[in-house]
């Protein structure tokens, strides 16, 4: 019987390996493992020792975390003698913008993948995937960290395949418990070149993608009454 985890694992390196438009072929090249032990390692049939997993993970210019299998459970925690956290016990969560330049809803996924340091997680950004069933095929990948304090989440990102691209989001209130929270994205744009700022909505469940998400994202006159008496573009 083929264990979960092997399973899931090997979802993980079909859905990499695809992404780089690598075939099986091409992949036992770089890994010196046969055809077909690739095959069985993505349909899950066999266990991949910790030294292939992380030849695997060279050859697809990943991250070996990015492999690994993390089972529903709690990961950020909240800190002691806080009130409910929205990112209390999410191992994975997701986003939404909207994108004015091709009129597009953006969705993303955010794997956690390990604590890192005191209120500090490591964690995986895939932006603009098509298929969910393989999120990490998506238009660009960040890794960073997302930094958990009662009043205040920050998320420090940085483009894993052009790494002087960066990009940081800011969450207020995170201390209040809710399915989703409001917050600011901010980067560089390449197309016009130029900084940019967007509402980004997190959500600890996937969102209907309807008229109704798209009205939520676009700057409204709200938005732009703040923006003008602020002098700067401030989500609540």
């Amino acid at each position: 019987m083929m264990s979960e985890i092997n399973i899931q694992i090997g979802k993980q390196i079909r859905a990499h390996r695809k992404k780089r438009n690598l075939t099986l072929d091409g992949m036992s090249d770089l890994i010196h493992k046969s055809r077909s032990t690739i095959s069985k390692y993505e349909n899950g049939e066999i266990s991949i020792d910790i030294e292939t997993l992380y030849e695997i993970a060279d050859a697809l210019h990943i991250h070996v975390e990015e492999l690994l299998y993390r089972r529903p459970r709690n990961i950020i925690s909240s800190p002691l003698n806080s009130s409910p956290n929205f990112f209390s016990g999410v191992s994975q969560f997701y986003s939404y913008l909207y994108d004015g330049r091709g009129n597009s809803l953006i969705r993303c996924v955010f794997d956690v993948l390990a604590e890192a340091d005191n209120n500090q997680y490591k964690i995986m950004m895939y932006m603009n995937y098509k298929n969910f069933e393989y999120y990490q095929d998506c238009e660009n990948a960040y890794w960073g960290y997302i930094e958990h304090y009662d009043a205040l989440t920050r998320i420090s990102l940085i483009n894993k395949d052009s790494p002087i691209e960066k990009a940081n989001a800011q969450i207020l209130a995170s201390y209040l418990d809710s399915n989703t929270k409001w917050g600011l994205f901010n980067g560089f744009s390449s197309r016009p070149m130029m900084p940019i700022a967007v509402k980004m909505l997190f959500s600890k469940t996937r969102l209907k993608e309807d008229m109704d998400l798209i009205n939520q994202l676009k700057v409204s006159k709200d938005d732009i009454r703040f923006l003008r008496l602020y002098n700067m573009l401030s989500v609540t």
